[in-house]
């Protein structure tokens, strides 16, 4: 009976597998110390070695296709260079001829797909019991992403495979072998696995479906349709990662047009070991070796000039972050310090919009239009990749800064410069802050404590009450903004100290647990420091000289702050 293709299966496969390729890439980044970098750069470094540790680790895992996406997300990590990955995926190619030889000798058992069920379960349970700040959890993550991988392979594979095994081969045989090809390209491509595809040519062989000839033609095909599954996991990868796919792509296209060309030749060689019509899959398997191994010998002198031409390719895309840096010339001191100052002014007002999201803050409360980096999505970014973004263009604040720091400066424009990097550096450490405390805030907004959940609506109110005033000082001048920006400050100390003082009194009264007064109190340390260096921030990109050190040296005297508090005990 003719099996349908389950489209559903095959596209929830594909979901599962670029989730496994994901949390394999994400826990790579996250494990990858320098250990770890120095002993995956040794053992692959070289073109000639990097083949072998390619042919190695395949012939271990019997899986091209999942050496070939660790390839992609060690190089997406930044662990493997890109010229290093191509050779471990030449090796790759040779190494699966192993896997072709154990089905040829042992039949179709072997099933690396067969691992996913408990690789998920194992890292399942040891990502709910360890700590998301350890190692363990990251090692969990990454064996799931290796179950998730498989089981999306598997899913994929399932979807089509008994559709596949139904289809009627002998209706295409009286056209040439390059039929044969395309034919074995769609199966692969169709199951993701050239094991599975090959071992359909090896059935139709040995029960008389199909010539040698044209079983010969559909492995070709099969090497070439086994470069999809790398090339899925490119999709929305970064530009090294396209590059490595696709030197996977050209590498067995040119094999396979090797390989085609010779097709005669090869048969002729292969028949003086098994003969084609007495021991068709052990010739079968001989072809399949004898094709890689010719490919790679051949391509190999190429890496480097194949890695510079994908460079060539896929350029980095460098994102330009600034809105005020990117037309400012640094030979012009004056505009290129006014510039500079207005980006360190953007690059707060991303960090606000992080902190906001990051404590579920309507950010229209704070800002009347959509800011600059969303702008550019356009859509709304994931908070991890705003995170990212913002450190991204601190990256290009300070090397703009340096670059301006080179041009010839009176002792005026250094000092200036110093107050306005010193800004940058607050409001990043500001972010970092908010960014160390999230799931802290997360937890006291879920908590089943009523105590705990008004602790982190007040840390909401004292966040917008801030942005509100830092808004507001942005629109003064002169003595009006420098005694604003104190007054801020005085309330911001106040509310730390009306907060301490209500945990003690919760604290005395024994209704709430020690653990959870201690990570009230460790949230509001590191909350009111990132409050404080956004003002810190503000003084110093807003303020004149004599204005910063008049408010240094309020701060350090208390006098303005011990005027304000008494006002403000009137008032109450």
């Amino acid at each position: 009976m003719h099996s349908p293709l389950d489209i559903w299966k095959l596209l929830a496969g594909l979901a599962v597998f670029l989730y496994g390729m994901h949390l394999m890439e994400d826990s790579i980044k996250a494990l990858s110390g320098k250990a770890f970098r120095r002993m995956i750069r040794q053992y692959t470094n070289g073109r000639l070695r990097s083949m072998i540790g390619g042919t190695l680790v395949t012939t271990i895992l019997q899986s091209s296709s999942a050496v070939s996406l660790m390839v992609l997300a060690f190089v997406g990590a930044g662990v493997m260079t890109m010229e290093n990955g191509i050779g471990v995926m030449v090796g790759s190619n040779i190494g699966t001829t192993f896997t072709v030889w154990i089905v040829a000798l042992f039949g179709f058992k072997l099933k690396i797909e067969s691992l996913a069920l408990p690789m998920i379960a194992v890292g399942g349970i040891i990502l709910v019991s360890s700590k998301p700040t350890s190692r363990i959890f990251q090692a969990s993550r990454l064996l799931l992403g290796f179950g998730f991988l498989f089981l999306g392979l598997d899913f994929m594979k399932g979807s089509v495979e008994s559709f596949a095994q139904h289809l009627d081969i002998k209706a295409i045989g009286h056209y040439g072998p390059w039929l044969y090809v395309l034919f074995g390209i769609v199966i692969t491509a169709l199951m993701q696995s050239s094991l599975a595809s090959i071992a359909i040519t090896f059935t139709a062989l040995n029960t008389g479906l199909i010539s040698f000839p044209m079983a010969a033609a559909m492995v070709i095909g099969a090497n070439i349709g086994t470069t999809v599954t790398v090339l899925l996991a490119a999709i929305g990868g970064i530009q090294s990662q396209k590059r490595v796919s696709a030197s996977h792509l050209i590498f067995n296209m040119a094999t396979a047009l090797v390989a085609f060309i010779c097709l005669q030749p090869l048969i002729w060689l292969v028949s003086h070991f098994f003969d084609p019509a007495i021991n068709g899959i052990m010739a079968l398997a001989l072809f399949h070796t004898l094709f890689n191994v010719l490919g790679a010998l051949l391509f190999l002198p190429f890496i480097g000039m194949l890695s510079r031409l994908l460079v060539r390719t896929f350029p980095e895309r460098k994102e330009i972050l600034t809105i005020y840096l990117g037309n400012t010339p640094t030979e012009v001191p004056d505009a290129a310090t006014t510039a500079l100052r207005q980006e360190i002014l953007h690059l707060l007002e991303e960090c606000q919009l992080y902190t906001l999201r990051a404590m579920g803050i309507d950010e229209r409360l704070v800002f009347d239009q959509v800011l600059p980096f969303e702008k550019k999505a356009l859509k709304r970014l994931l908070l991890d990749d705003l995170y990212d973004t913002v450190k991204l263009l601190h990256g290009e604040i300070f090397e703009f800064y340096a670059r301006l720091l080179a041009e010839k400066l009176d002792k005026k424009e250094s000092r200036e410069l110093e107050r306005l990097i010193f800004a940058s550096r607050n409001i990043m450490n500001a972010i970092k802050n908010i960014k160390g405390i999230r799931h802290n805030l997360e937890e006291f907004d879920a908590a089943d404590n009523a105590f705990l959940n008004s602790q982190y609506r007040w840390f909401r109110r004292r966040l917008m009450e801030l942005y509100h005033d830092i808004n507001r000082i942005r629109q003064l001048g002169g003595s009006e903004c420098y005694r604003e920006l104190l007054r801020s400050f005085v309330h911001l100390e106040q509310a730390d100290k009306r907060f301490i003082k209500e945990n003690m009194a919760t604290a005395a009264s024994g209704t709430m647990k020690e653990l959870d007064i201690a990570s009230l109190l460790m949230v509001n340390r590191l909350f009111n420091q990132a409050c404080r260096l956004q003002i810190f921030a503000i003084k110093d990109l807003l303020l004149s000289d004599t204005q910063i050190h008049d408010f240094d040296h309020a701060l350090e005297t208390k006098e303005f702050l011990d005027e304000e508090q008494a006002r403000e005990t009137e008032t109450e």
